[in-house]
């Protein structure tokens, strides 16, 4: 009896073993859609970390704009102005939703 119901819970554990894997094969070939925009992502983060770490470069830019053309110095800076803004509305609206469970 004991041997039968070994032999039993052994065959379950390789179907289970087997389905694993090839659940774990679909899952990989579905996400190598999203590589790709995932890398993008990944690429933008980065920079975002660069300029903040070295902020320097994109203000000497903004002012070597403003000396050479004053008035598209104006429409970038009311861009990022607007955009600056657009990021903390976001930031304080993804604060206020409730933290999701793991």
């Amino acid at each position: 009896m004991m041997h039968a119901r070994h032999i039993e819970l052994l065959q379950r554990q390789q179907h289970l073993l087997a389905r694993s894997a090839a659940l774990r094969l679909r899952l990989a070939n579905q996400a190598q859609v999203l590589q790709a925009p995932l890398a993008v992502i990944d690429q933008a983060r980065a920079a975002a970390q660069w300029l903040r770490g070295h902020p320097q470069w994109p203000l000497g830019a903004l002012v070597l704009l403003a000396v050479l053309r004053p008035q598209r110095a104006m429409r970038w800076a009311s861009r990022l102005l607007w955009g600056w803004s657009l990021y903390q509305k976001m930031q304080q609206w993804l604060n206020r939703l409730p933290p999701q469970p793991l």
